[in-house]
Protein backbone atom coordinates (compact mmCIF):
# COMPACT_ATOMS: atom_id res chain seq x y z
CA UNK A 1 0.00 0.00 0.00
CA UNK A 2 1.29 3.29 -1.23
CA UNK A 3 1.30 5.63 1.70
CA UNK A 4 -0.80 8.34 -0.06
CA UNK A 5 -2.73 5.14 0.14
CA UNK A 6 -2.75 4.25 3.12
CA UNK A 7 -3.48 8.07 4.54
CA UNK A 8 -7.10 7.95 2.42
CA UNK A 9 -7.65 4.35 3.89
CA UNK A 10 -6.94 6.14 7.42
CA UNK A 11 -9.57 8.96 6.55
CA UNK A 12 -12.19 7.20 4.75
CA UNK A 13 -12.02 5.13 7.87
CA UNK A 14 -12.02 7.19 10.80
CA UNK A 15 -14.86 9.86 8.93
CA UNK A 16 -17.26 6.91 8.72
CA UNK A 17 -17.13 5.61 12.29
CA UNK A 18 -15.58 8.45 14.32
CA UNK A 19 -17.12 11.66 12.61
CA UNK A 20 -17.11 13.96 15.85
CA UNK A 21 -13.98 13.37 17.49
CA UNK A 22 -13.01 15.70 20.41
CA UNK A 23 -10.91 16.31 23.23
CA UNK A 24 -11.59 14.44 26.62
CA UNK A 25 -10.53 17.81 28.40
CA UNK A 26 -13.88 19.31 29.53
CA UNK A 27 -13.39 23.42 29.09
CA UNK A 28 -16.16 26.03 27.92
CA UNK A 29 -13.53 28.67 26.86
CA UNK A 30 -9.89 29.16 25.55
CA UNK A 31 -8.70 30.24 28.71
CA UNK A 32 -10.22 27.18 30.55
CA UNK A 33 -8.99 24.76 27.86
CA UNK A 34 -5.20 26.68 28.04
CA UNK A 35 -5.44 25.93 31.79
CA UNK A 36 -6.37 22.96 31.31
CA UNK A 37 -3.83 21.42 28.79
CA UNK A 38 -0.61 22.89 30.81
CA UNK A 39 -2.36 20.27 33.20
CA UNK A 40 -2.51 17.66 31.89
CA UNK A 41 1.34 17.23 30.61
CA UNK A 42 1.89 13.50 31.53
CA UNK A 43 -1.33 13.69 33.26
CA UNK A 44 -4.72 11.86 32.41
CA UNK A 45 -7.51 13.80 31.44
CA UNK A 46 -9.16 12.35 34.33
CA UNK A 47 -7.65 13.19 36.52
CA UNK A 48 -7.45 17.18 35.10
CA UNK A 49 -11.11 17.01 34.93
CA UNK A 50 -11.23 16.21 38.57
CA UNK A 51 -9.31 19.33 39.48
CA UNK A 52 -10.57 21.90 37.23
CA UNK A 53 -13.78 22.82 38.29
CA UNK A 54 -12.24 24.27 41.63
CA UNK A 55 -9.64 26.04 39.46
CA UNK A 56 -12.37 27.22 36.72
CA UNK A 57 -15.00 28.26 39.87
CA UNK A 58 -12.02 30.37 41.90
CA UNK A 59 -9.71 31.49 39.14
CA UNK A 60 -11.92 32.65 36.29
CA UNK A 61 -10.13 34.86 34.48
CA UNK A 62 -6.22 35.44 33.64
CA UNK A 63 -6.48 38.64 36.36
CA UNK A 64 -7.74 35.60 38.47
CA UNK A 65 -4.61 33.74 38.25
CA UNK A 66 -2.15 37.00 38.02
CA UNK A 67 -3.62 38.01 41.52
CA UNK A 68 -2.51 34.78 43.25
CA UNK A 69 0.00 33.06 44.32
CA UNK A 70 1.66 30.13 44.65
CA UNK A 71 0.31 29.03 48.50
CA UNK A 72 -3.29 29.88 47.34
CA UNK A 73 -3.26 28.30 43.75
CA UNK A 74 -0.70 24.95 45.05
CA UNK A 75 -3.76 23.33 46.88
CA UNK A 76 -6.31 23.15 44.15
CA UNK A 77 -3.20 21.70 41.91
CA UNK A 78 -1.84 19.48 44.07
CA UNK A 79 -3.54 16.21 42.89
CA UNK A 80 -1.83 16.45 39.33
CA UNK A 81 1.41 15.46 38.43
CA UNK A 82 4.40 17.76 38.90
CA UNK A 83 2.16 20.07 41.13
CA UNK A 84 5.06 22.88 41.98
CA UNK A 85 5.88 22.98 38.03
CA UNK A 86 2.32 23.51 37.46
CA UNK A 87 1.70 25.90 39.25
CA UNK A 88 4.01 28.24 38.93
CA UNK A 89 3.24 28.19 35.44
CA UNK A 90 -0.42 28.82 35.82
CA UNK A 91 0.80 31.89 38.28
CA UNK A 92 3.27 32.88 35.43
CA UNK A 93 0.49 32.03 32.25
CA UNK A 94 -1.98 34.27 34.03
CA UNK A 95 0.37 37.36 34.99
CA UNK A 96 1.91 38.00 30.78
CA UNK A 97 -2.23 37.01 29.65
CA UNK A 98 -2.59 40.36 31.52
CA UNK A 99 0.34 41.92 30.59
CA UNK A 100 1.36 41.15 27.58
CA UNK A 101 -2.32 40.25 25.80
CA UNK A 102 -4.88 42.09 27.30
CA UNK A 103 -6.14 38.94 29.30
CA UNK A 104 -7.15 37.26 26.13
CA UNK A 105 -5.37 33.74 24.92
CA UNK A 106 -3.65 34.31 21.87
CA UNK A 107 -4.51 32.34 18.50
CA UNK A 108 -0.85 31.90 17.28
CA UNK A 109 1.32 29.42 17.60
CA UNK A 110 4.29 31.42 17.80
CA UNK A 111 2.53 33.65 20.70
CA UNK A 112 1.29 30.86 22.43
CA UNK A 113 5.13 29.04 22.71
CA UNK A 114 5.43 32.41 24.57
CA UNK A 115 3.68 31.68 28.10
CA UNK A 116 5.24 29.95 30.90
CA UNK A 117 4.59 26.29 30.25
CA UNK A 118 3.58 25.97 27.07
CA UNK A 119 5.20 24.28 24.18
CA UNK A 120 4.87 23.61 20.72
CA UNK A 121 2.46 20.58 21.46
CA UNK A 122 -0.11 22.29 23.74
CA UNK A 123 0.21 25.20 21.13
CA UNK A 124 -1.13 23.58 18.57
CA UNK A 125 -3.70 21.89 20.31
CA UNK A 126 -4.88 24.78 21.52
CA UNK A 127 -5.11 26.64 18.12
CA UNK A 128 -6.49 23.54 16.32
CA UNK A 129 -9.39 22.82 19.16
CA UNK A 130 -10.13 26.33 19.45
CA UNK A 131 -9.73 27.92 16.11
CA UNK A 132 -9.77 24.71 14.04
CA UNK A 133 -6.56 25.51 12.46
CA UNK A 134 -4.34 22.96 10.56
CA UNK A 135 -2.30 22.29 13.63
CA UNK A 136 -0.79 18.89 14.64
CA UNK A 137 -0.20 18.10 18.27
CA UNK A 138 1.86 15.31 18.29
CA UNK A 139 1.39 13.55 21.96
CA UNK A 140 2.93 10.12 22.74
CA UNK A 141 -0.39 8.06 21.17
CA UNK A 142 -0.02 10.37 18.03
CA UNK A 143 3.78 9.50 18.13
CA UNK A 144 2.98 5.77 18.63
CA UNK A 145 -0.04 5.36 16.58
CA UNK A 146 2.09 6.87 13.55
CA UNK A 147 4.69 4.88 13.49
CA UNK A 148 2.57 1.60 13.60
CA UNK A 149 0.37 2.52 11.10
CA UNK A 150 3.04 3.32 8.76
CA UNK A 151 2.29 6.93 8.47
CA UNK A 152 5.76 8.28 9.44
CA UNK A 153 9.52 7.15 8.63
CA UNK A 154 10.39 4.73 11.77
CA UNK A 155 13.29 6.52 11.86
CA UNK A 156 11.35 9.95 12.78
CA UNK A 157 13.03 10.57 15.97
CA UNK A 158 11.16 13.24 17.32
CA UNK A 159 7.56 14.49 17.78
CA UNK A 160 8.29 17.90 15.58
CA UNK A 161 9.27 15.17 12.68
CA UNK A 162 6.31 13.15 13.26
CA UNK A 163 4.26 16.45 13.30
CA UNK A 164 5.89 17.72 9.86
CA UNK A 165 5.14 14.38 8.19
CA UNK A 166 1.66 14.50 9.07
CA UNK A 167 1.24 17.81 8.03
CA UNK A 168 2.92 16.98 4.72
CA UNK A 169 0.17 14.28 3.79
CA UNK A 170 -2.96 15.26 5.93
CA UNK A 171 -5.06 17.68 3.76
CA UNK A 172 -5.32 20.71 6.01
CA UNK A 173 -9.72 20.11 6.21
CA UNK A 174 -8.47 17.32 8.27
CA UNK A 175 -5.75 17.91 10.53
CA UNK A 176 -7.40 19.09 13.42
CA UNK A 177 -10.12 16.16 13.42
CA UNK A 178 -6.95 13.56 12.84
CA UNK A 179 -5.38 14.76 16.17
CA UNK A 180 -7.91 13.68 17.91
CA UNK A 181 -8.68 10.29 15.53
CA UNK A 182 -5.16 9.28 16.27
CA UNK A 183 -4.82 10.30 20.04
CA UNK A 184 -8.25 8.29 20.99
CA UNK A 185 -6.74 5.18 18.95
CA UNK A 186 -4.21 5.49 20.31
CA UNK A 187 -5.63 5.80 24.00
CA UNK A 188 -8.24 2.91 23.84
CA UNK A 189 -7.50 0.36 20.96
CA UNK A 190 -3.84 0.57 19.74
CA UNK A 191 -2.34 0.70 23.22
CA UNK A 192 1.36 1.15 24.23
CA UNK A 193 1.29 -2.36 25.71
CA UNK A 194 -0.45 -5.17 23.85
CA UNK A 195 -2.33 -3.04 21.47
CA UNK A 196 -5.78 -5.03 20.54
CA UNK A 197 -5.02 -5.45 17.22
CA UNK A 198 -8.23 -8.07 17.04
CA UNK A 199 -10.39 -5.44 17.57
CA UNK A 200 -8.98 -2.73 16.13
CA UNK A 201 -11.00 -1.49 12.03
CA UNK A 202 -7.67 -0.34 10.65
CA UNK A 203 -5.28 -3.12 11.11
CA UNK A 204 -5.78 -3.64 7.45
CA UNK A 205 -3.60 -0.87 6.59
CA UNK A 206 -1.41 -1.39 9.92
CA UNK A 207 2.21 -1.97 9.23
CA UNK A 208 2.68 -3.46 12.77
CA UNK A 209 -0.27 -5.95 12.45
CA UNK A 210 1.39 -7.35 8.81
CA UNK A 211 4.36 -7.68 10.68
CA UNK A 212 3.11 -9.03 13.91
CA UNK A 213 -0.09 -10.76 13.28
CA UNK A 214 0.58 -11.97 9.72
CA UNK A 215 -0.28 -15.33 10.50
CA UNK A 216 -3.92 -14.26 10.92
CA UNK A 217 -4.10 -12.87 7.32
CA UNK A 218 -5.80 -15.77 4.79
CA UNK A 219 -2.95 -17.60 2.27
CA UNK A 220 -4.18 -15.66 -0.27
CA UNK A 221 -4.74 -12.18 1.41
CA UNK A 222 -1.89 -9.18 1.04
CA UNK A 223 -1.88 -6.69 3.90
CA UNK A 224 -3.96 -3.98 1.90
CA UNK A 225 -6.56 -6.38 1.11
CA UNK A 226 -7.48 -7.95 4.65
CA UNK A 227 -10.77 -6.94 5.58
CA UNK A 228 -10.96 -6.09 9.97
Amino acid sequence: MLRKERYQALIDYFSTHMPVAETELVFENPFQLLVAVVLSAQCTDKRVNMSTPAIFRDFPTPAHLAASNFDELFPYIKSISYPNNKTKHLLGLGKMLVENFNGEVPSTVEELVKLPGVGRKTANVITSVVWNQPNMAVDTHVFRVSKRLGLVNQNAKTPLEVEKQLIKHIPKKHVHIAHHWLILHGRYVCVARNPKCPECGIKSLCRYFEKNHASVLGAGDTIAEAKS
